[in-house]
């Protein structure tokens, strides 16, 4: 989250209302900044000194937040903050450091970095370059120059060390920051470059997956028709050939049906229970056996063949 130096602070330096210390070159100072609060340091810097370029730098091994500040000195004593640098994690610590070494040198906003590949996390590689820029003073002129470390902790203090180095003996590590730095630059003019060609050829690919989409739905579809064409070679309708399991159940259920026996009707099972009662009281005659039969033939849907020639 970007942050701010709070207005309290930089009113007080601006009206000269702060306390600065001493700082040698090559000396180490371990404190503890308080939140929202700044300590002041004065360095005192010929001109030799700033021809073998320096190093102010701030690190902080409890991974606090923090700001390194750098103050323009004022006709009336006043402080006005010219620069600062936002720490940053670094393996086990965060720290933060500015370098005025006789050239340009850049610094890495991450907050502006991480803002852009937010909005486009598709792109992020496009963006990872975009707070690279240079820092707004290079150079240093000879005399007393105002460092501060800002505590940018809302919760707790901020444990710092702080040193300032001549770059006399770091020959070899100005080189190669000078080179790195140009190759950064060269990369991020690439990469500009290289953005419209990704995006030229993603809308290509995009293209191809659609059309690769639709080849494989006409594959599908014309071996779909191959099949069919196939399944057409036979003497059996293909109708016929679908319905013939559908015809067999239903002959079955039909004959089913037929076999099994018909329902009583309630009217001639009152009927039958009369008849057995009045034939309990009388001896039965051969007509009244035939009625029996007539009825019992009726009940089951059979036609019995009666002896005609003996009288009823």
């Amino acid at each position: 989250m970007k942050t701010s130096v709070s207005a309290t602070i930089l009113e007080e330096a601006l009206n000269g209302r702060v306390s600065v210390d001493p700082l040698l070159l090559g000396q180490t100072v371990t404190k503890k900044v308080e939140k929202q609060r700044a300590h002041f340091y004065a360095v005192k810097i010929t001109e030799q000194e700033i021809s073998s370029g320096l190093v102010f730098r701030v690190e902080s091994p409890s991974k606090s937040k923090f700001k390194l500040l750098f103050f323009d000195q004022e006709a009336d004593g006043g402080l006005s903050l010219a620069m600062q640098e936002d720490s940053r994690r670094t393996g086990k610590i965060t720290c933060a450091g500015m370098y005025f070494l006789g050239f340009p040198v850049y610094s890495l906003d991450h907050t502006i970095t991480s803002m852009s590949q937010e909005k486009d996390p598709e792109t992020a590689l496009f963006k990872s370059l975009d707070g690279f820029h240079q820092c707004e003073v290079t150079e240093l002129k000879a005399g007393t120059q105002v460092f501060a470390v800002y505590g940018d902790n809302f919760f707790k203090s901020v444990n710092y060390t702080i040193q300032v180095l001549c770059a006399t003996s770091f020959t070899q590590e100005k080189e190669d920051l000078r080179s790195g730095e140009a190759q950064i630059l060269t990369k991020r003019a690439e990469l500009a470059k290289f953005e419209t060609e990704y995006r030229e050829v993603l809308v290509q690919f995009t293209d191809t997956t659609s059309r690769y989409a639709q080849e494989m739905q006409s594959i599908d579809e014309l071996l779909k028709q191959r099949n069919e064409i196939h399944s057409a070679y036979t003497t059996v309708p293909l109708v016929e050939r679908s319905s013939s399991k559908n015809r067999l159940r239903k002959s079955l259920f039909k004959k089913a049906v037929a076999e099994a026996p018909a329902p009583i009707d309630q009217e001639e099972e009152e009927e039958e229970e009369e008849e057995s009662s009045r034939q309990r009281n009388k001896k039965p005659n051969t007509c009244d056996e035939s009625k029996t039969l007539k009825k019992k033939t009726r009940w089951y849907n059979l036609r019995l063949k009666l002896d005609k020639k003996k009288p009823c």
